[in-house]
């Protein structure tokens, strides 16, 4: 399955140029591939590769295969794995059968790096780790070639198949490529081929003990797999040549294409997967679902819907100039699919008790209010309103400031699907001055918020049933750093989580199920958790909400 484009015309790009040609030249379908390593979580970067893979794949009759390149058995996991299947079904594409794996291949990659000895092409090297990095130069210095690069290829076969059986200890040996120590591009000065590793491999087990690395393992599974276009992020174009080294040595039975673009750089957030590691291990967020991290797990559980990600990815688009996208873009995104799609329900964050005067006591009516202003089908629910109602604190002003349209002594408002009222007086606390109840009337005629009389109200407030309305949660997040490029944790946004203990919610969302979206009116989306809390996904308007005071 690929989910379709959001947009009615197919996204134009320079890869998806050079695929089209490619295809009018040699016939034939596109074959692409996401292949993450099951070594972390997802984030919206690898979404940006998600969509176009898949993207590409759709677009040409082709397919994508999701792919799990396990070659480091030190830091993967089954765990991984199966996020990352649920992530990429979460977004909305599938796969055919089950997801490869670069393990399936094994057997074939040593077959083909046993070829590369026989030719002379390979090598056993028993350096160091840190003895082949000091040999291996710096940009304006060649490196110095191994003492065991003249080494017979039979001697390397004999202990290529050794280091197989188990005969020695990680570090002892590994295979290189025998390419050109004096390269300009570091990737050419003889690079490690496989190494030693006594590791359970969560795919394989204990099957093998030397892993390929995994430019070696990349390469060669596209190969195997009929990949006809390796679109990869521009980090890897120092790598394209030895990407096409290997397939000139090792003859596979296709021959993929390599193809780099620009990464995704998001400002205010950071996308490498050992600084947000850093953070997770540190307890600066609560894991790597926690909704303020990039993670497609932490957007999915803030309430981001997959739709406004797919949008958020074809709008950024696909080039090869390295840029920083502003966090707008994505927030407008999400606003505007949830826009369209969330019903509508009230809540009150900083609760103050409105009272009607003249309003009969213990009546309780049932209000109508619309799921969504603009779309009749999606119905109506029931609202209870009576005597005391809770409104927002911040929309009642005993001296109102030049501007304000709210609720103020001697002056009128209109309560959403209610009725107008005006405030009367009010009362305050003694022990801290701050009021504590508005008192107000309200004018009988005007049931539903239509003054019969044709007289202007300025301003509409949201509301809740004193009696009836049900305590909640809210957490309101907002983005994780306070500055567009971070450094580190010193960066953090420090007010990027507010936990609001004691807001209000009308009744109707007490029954709301673990990823529901709501817009509270006149306060943002919302999305209900797996505590039962609710979430803020965006705020109503563009802007940073941090600079607003939420």
């Amino acid at each position: 399955m690929v989910h379709p484009s959001n947009h009615s015309a197919t996204p134009s790009d320079f890869i998806r140029r050079i695929v089209s040609a490619d295809l009018a030249e040699t016939g034939g379908r596109a074959v692409t591939r996401f292949p993450p390593e099951p070594n972390g979580y997802l984030h919206i970067g690898h979404a940006k590769s998600m969509c176009l893979n898949f993207g590409v794949a759709g677009e040409t009759g082709g397919l994508c295969r999701l792919r799990f390149d396990d070659t480091n058995p030190l830091k993967e996991s089954r765990e991984f794995a199966e996020a990352i299947r649920d992530d990429v079904r979460w977004l909305g594409f599938g796969w055919e059968g089950e997801p490869r794996h670069a393990s399936d291949y094994f057997e074939e990659m040593y077959g083909y790096a046993h070829g590369l000895i026989r030719s002379g092409s390979a090598y056993v090297d028993s350096q160091s780790a840190e003895e082949i990095r000091n040999t291996r130069g710096t940009l304006t210095r060649p490196g110095k070639e191994s003492p065991w690069r003249n080494r017979r290829a039979e001697e390397s076969v004999d202990l290529f198949a050794r280091m197989r059986s188990g005969e020695f200890p990680d570090g002892a040996h590994v295979l290189r490529a025998r390419i050109d120590m004096a390269s300009g591009n570091l990737n050419l000065r003889d690079p490690v081929l496989y190494r030693i590793r006594h590791a359970t491999h969560p795919h394989t087990g204990d099957a093998w003990c030397i892993y390929p690395t995994y430019d070696f393992a990349q390469v060669l599974s596209d190969a195997i797999e009929g990949v006809t276009h390796s679109l990869c992020t521009l980090e890897f174009e120092d790598h394209r040549p030895l990407y096409d080294w290997i397939l000139d040595h090792t003859r596979p039975p296709a021959r993929p294409r390599q193809i780099e673009f620009s990464r995704l750089n998001l400002e205010h957030t950071v996308m490498s997967k050992r600084r947000l590691a850093q953070l997770v291990e540190e307890g600066h967020v609560d894991g790597w679902s926690d909704p303020r991290m990039p993670t497609l797990r932490g957007m999915r559980r803030r309430g981001y819907p997959p739709a406004a990600i797919r949008d958020f990815c074809e709008r950024v688009g696909i080039t090869r100039k390295a840029s920083r996208t502003e966090m707008g873009l994505l927030e407008r995104c999400v606003r505007d699919e949830l826009d369209r799609s969330a019903p509508r329900a009230m809540a009150v964050l900083r609760p103050l008790r409105l009272v009607i005067d003249n309003y009969p006591e213990g009546v309780i009516e049932e209000l109508d209010a619309r799921n969504h202003p603009r779309d009749p089908g999606a119905g109506a629910r029931k609202v209870p309103f009576g005597r005391e109602l809770l409104i927002e604190r911040e929309d009642f002003m005993a001296e109102p400031v030049p501007g304000f349209r709210r609720l103020a002594p001697g002056r009128e408002v209109r309560l959403r699907y209610g009725y107008i009222v005006r405030c009367e007086s009010f009362e305050t606390d003694p022990g801290t001055g701050a009021v504590s109840v508005v008192r107000c009337t309200c004018d009988p005629a005007t049931r539903g918020g239509r003054a019969p009389d044709g007289r202007k109200v300025r301003g509409t407030i949201h509301w809740v049933s004193a009696d009836r309305a049900e305590p909640a949660v809210l957490r309101l997040y907002d983005r994780l750093f306070g500055v567009p490029e971070p450094s580190g944790p010193e960066d953090l946004n420090q007010g990027s989580l507010e936990v609001v203990e004691d807001a209000r919610i009308e009744p109707s969302l007490a029954a709301a199920r673990p990823g529901e979206r709501f817009q509270f009116e006149r306060l943002g989306y919302f999305c209900r958790d797996e505590d039962l809390g609710f979430n803020r996904t965006v705020t109503l308007r563009d802007g940073w909400a941090g600079r607003r005071g939420g």
